[in-house]
């Protein structure tokens, strides 16, 4: 167990060592605060990549897929199984609030340039694949030279699958129960806020 994400991107940062001047993309919120840590210890730029997760309109947890605030989505395939009306509505606006919150946290800053760079995405945890496997296909369609996933803990079948979209996988703990929950692995998981996003943007390598 983690004390906070702090620490938990310190642990993850000892798996990172061998990259290469890499630039640590955050998936906002959580894994922002988790790639800064990241980030610091590694002597690297850092960045927020904005994914939102789509809902199952009853069963929030339910992730029919992810969506990334430059238009890249992912849809699960289940997701027509569970849910029987169109999904394209569901997806649209997740868009437009992935948006939203990247305008929040970015305000008129610049992105650090993904074309040629070695990414290393981190989230706080990785419970299903779709958000990770969304920021994976935004780095790609960034032209990203090379795509690390990286997050303190994942079970061991999101793993594996997010393993066949990039070219590695840095996880500290590949958790093997049924009922995984990213929060059980913090002592402190607090949720976010955008806040805290910006000011990890703001005192990072590379971001001035």
């Amino acid at each position: 167990m983690f004390a906070d994400r702090r620490e938990a991107g310190r642990s993850l940062a000892s798996l990172l060592t061998s990259e290469r001047d890499p630039l640590i993309l955050g998936i906002a919120r959580g894994g922002v605060v988790v790639a800064h840590a990241v980030a610091f210890a590694l002597d690297a730029d850092l960045d927020v990549v904005v994914i939102r997760k789509v809902g199952h309109p009853r069963q929030p947890e339910l992730a029919l897929g992810a969506v990334s605030a430059s238009g890249e989505s992912v849809v699960a395939p289940y997701a027509e199984e569970y849910y029987s009306g169109p999904v394209a509505p569901l997806f649209e606006e997740q868009t437009q609030r992935a948006r939203d919150l990247e305008l929040r946290v970015r305000g008129d800053g610049p992105r650090v340039p993904i074309e040629g760079r070695n990414v290393v995405i981190v989230d706080d945890g990785i419970a299903t694949s779709a958000t990770m496997e969304c920021a994976v296909a935004h780095a790609r369609r960034a032209r990203a030279a090379r795509v690390v996933c990286a997050a303190p803990v994942a079970p061991a079948e999101s793993i594996e699958l997010i393993r066949r979209r990039c070219d590695d996988v840095a996880v500290v703990i590949a958790a093997r129960e049924r009922d995984f929950a990213v929060g059980r692995y913090y002592r402190d998981f607090r949720e976010v806020d955008d806040r805290q996003v910006i000011e990890a943007l703001r005192s990072s390598i590379g971001r001035g």
